[in-house]
């Protein structure tokens, strides 16, 4: 069974960094997409970042750019995202999801295109 987890979020001060980790279990991240997403109360899902696992691939929601990296280890079967510089704008519940679809050279940043999603982190930026 295919699963995606979570982990490392937090409480931060503005301008602070922290580091996020998504497990993979079930499968090999080979050729799948990963993407970051993140919801704040009363906003829609934002993509923020994703990576397709094969390249390398990368793209970045435009509020994240300069400030977000997102990268692959396929050996650990792990996506992080490694969150600096940030500000209180960027608090959200973080997740995480697979695309399943092996076919493609890119990724994308629409939660539809993905299949599984972990419970997601809580990041919290705020003096």
């Amino acid at each position: 069974q295919l699963h995606v987890v979570e982990s490392g979020g937090g409480l931060v001060q503005p301008g602070g960094s922290l580091r996020l980790s998504c497990a993979a279990s079930g499968f090999s991240l080979g050729s799948y997409a990963i993407g970051w997403f993140r919801q704040a109360p009363g906003k829609e899902r934002e993509g923020v970042a994703c990576i397709r696992c094969s390249n390398g691939w990368t793209r970045y929601a435009d509020s994240v750019k300069g400030r977000f990296t997102i990268s692959r280890d396929n050996a650990k079967a792990t996506v992080a995202l490694q969150m600096n510089s940030l500000k209180p704008e960027d608090t959200a519940v973080y997740y995480c999801a697979a695309d399943k679809d092996t076919s493609g050279l890119f990724c994308s940043n629409y939660a539809k295109k993905y299949d599984y999603w972990g419970q997601g982190t809580q990041v919290t930026v705020s003096s």
